[in-house]
């Protein structure tokens, strides 16, 4: 499978150091930079490359953070210092770095009181991103990680539909990766600004075959907002889950 984007970088992460914490200033740099554009900045980071066509359940983000990207690379080095094939590497890479620590623990709490595990025949969701990693897809509607003066761009200044960095990846990277999903999944748009994406780009018809689980809230720890958005959308939440199991079978 061609990696183009990852090769253009993979001289530069070769010259990283192995076995310690990497830095801002060592990752955010010209040599990792994809583009920029005033304040806005694009970084490559290697954990959004591998895609998993057979996903039942898709996690969409904004954009992947700095300790995201921190993890991917720090992991990346680690799975090439061990001679494995750079599909591994990107595998192993997409696991550390997807949702983890807190988001991951809120996000698979509100995904189990959605119903998902019994209809996966699983205990708890958060057996997705452990032995059951074959019916996961995580990913962002802008794949690489984008920064503005040097902090995680949230989505909001300025919004995605106006900024010209950042709409060819939302409207036209995403909805191509999507289209590689071969099955009907359950797509679940982390918080407000994705929905608004995946909004645009259903009435657009540039997402066929998926169930979009539109209304769930930001698992950030950030947003104190989350129980009481949930409880809000809890029921129809429920009921698109039901209704893409029905379809399931």
């Amino acid at each position: 499978m061609p990696h183009t984007t990852l090769n253009q970088f993979l001289p530069a992460i070769q010259t990283l150091n192995t076995g310690k914490s990497l830095t801002k200033q060592e990752l955010l740099t010209a040599s990792f930079r994809i583009e920029k554009d005033g304040d806005l900045s694009m970084y490559y980071a290697p954990h959004n490359e591998s895609i998993n066509p057979d996903a039942k359940i898709v996690i969409v983000g904004i954009t992947p953070g700095w300790q995201q990207m921190k993890t991917a690379f720090e992991q990346f080095i680690t799975s090439l210092s061990s001679d494995k094939t750079l599909e591994t590497c990107l595998k192993e890479t997409k696991k550390a770095a997807g949702f983890a620590g807190s988001m991951r623990k809120n996000l698979t709490a509100m995904l189990d009181q959605c119903g998902v595990p019994h209809i996966l025949g699983m205990t708890h969701s958060a057996d997705l991103f452990e032995h059951r990693r074959d019916l996961l897809h995580t990913t962002s509607v802008v794949k690489y990680p984008v920064f503005i003066n040097g902090k995680n761009y949230t989505g909001h200044q300025p919004p995605i539909d106006r900024a010209p960095l950042l709409q060819p990846y939302a409207y036209n990277m995403f909805p191509d990766e999507m289209a590689q999903i071969t099955s009907n999944a359950l797509v679940i748009p982390l918080g407000r600004t994705v929905d608004s994406v995946i909004v645009r780009l259903a009435e657009e018809d540039k997402l066929p075959r998926h169930t979009f689980l539109t209304g769930f809230p930001h698992p950030s720890g950030a947003n104190g907002h989350r129980v009481k958005q949930f409880q809000q959308q809890k029921r129809q939440l429920q009921e698109k889950v039901t209704s893409w199991a029905g379809e399931m079978n």
